[in-house]
């Protein structure tokens, strides 16, 4: 006996949330992006269709195998992976699914998408991003471009964000997250506190040098005549 999924038959394309890194083509006339498993093998546009990345000449998604196009139902879990070190510059982009789509308790996998929204995170100096730059990686024929501020692209060559929407095409809005509060500084230290390391530095310092003094005596009596000098 086969198992028959639940069809659904939305009136709407269903809304999904993923996380992927920007990046523009070798000649910068497209935009695009690259995911964070799978999907980092095969760079797509904002308008896409899903390809097994196997190699298998299967329509995606297939049940028989894990490729296709994924996302997850909630903003907050997308939004969560972009605290890892590998995926600080991806962007959380906001999907539509479109065609033949497997249902799963979070999320979905499916044949085709269509990017409406992309994110932009804060720069890694916590500032507010405003444009992408190269990060110093990518796959053949695409460059991957991260989030910077205008202080930390320095000499690098950015691109606005409106910029890579026009690239990437399809009606792609780009917008950027706020800046992210660093919390409030560090109190000073106190008297008393400064009085005890200070103290604690002394003793550490009568100890080297009778530790050098000691040397001295036992091997070169120049390291301890160094030592007495005024």
């Amino acid at each position: 006996m086969r198992l028959r999924l639940p069809e659904e038959r939305p009136t709407e394309p269903p809304t999904g949330y993923k996380i992927a890194h920007a990046a523009l083509s070798q000649d910068g006339s497209r935009a695009g992006f690259l995911g964070i498993s799978l999907g980092a093998a095969l760079p797509y546009g904002v308008l896409d269709d899903a390809h097994c990345a196997y190699g298998r000449r299967h329509r995606s998604p297939s049940r028989l195998c894990d490729c296709g196009f994924h996302c997850l139902h909630a903003r907050a879990e997308a939004e969560a992976l972009t605290c890892t070190a590998e995926h600080r510059g991806a962007l959380l982009l906001e999907v539509a699914v479109l065609g033949r789509y497997i249902r799963f308790e979070r999320g979905m996998r499916y044949a085709r998408q269509r990017v409406r929204t992309a994110t932009a995170g804060p720069c890694r100096c916590r500032r507010r991003a405003t444009g992408l730059a190269d990060a110093g990686r990518g796959r053949p024929g695409w460059r991957v471009v991260e989030p910077v501020c205008a202080v930390c692209a320095g000499s690098r060559a950015t691109v606005a964000f409106d910029d890579f929407a026009r690239r990437g095409g399809a009606g792609l809005k780009v917008l950027a997250a706020p800046a992210v509060d660093a919390g409030a500084p560090e109190p000073g230290r106190t008297f008393p506190e400064l009085v005890a390391e200070a103290a604690l530095l002394q003793a550490r310092l009568d100890w080297f040098q009778s530790e050098l003094v000691r040397l001295g005596d036992n091997g070169d009596p120049r390291q301890g005549d160094w030592l007495h000098k005024d």
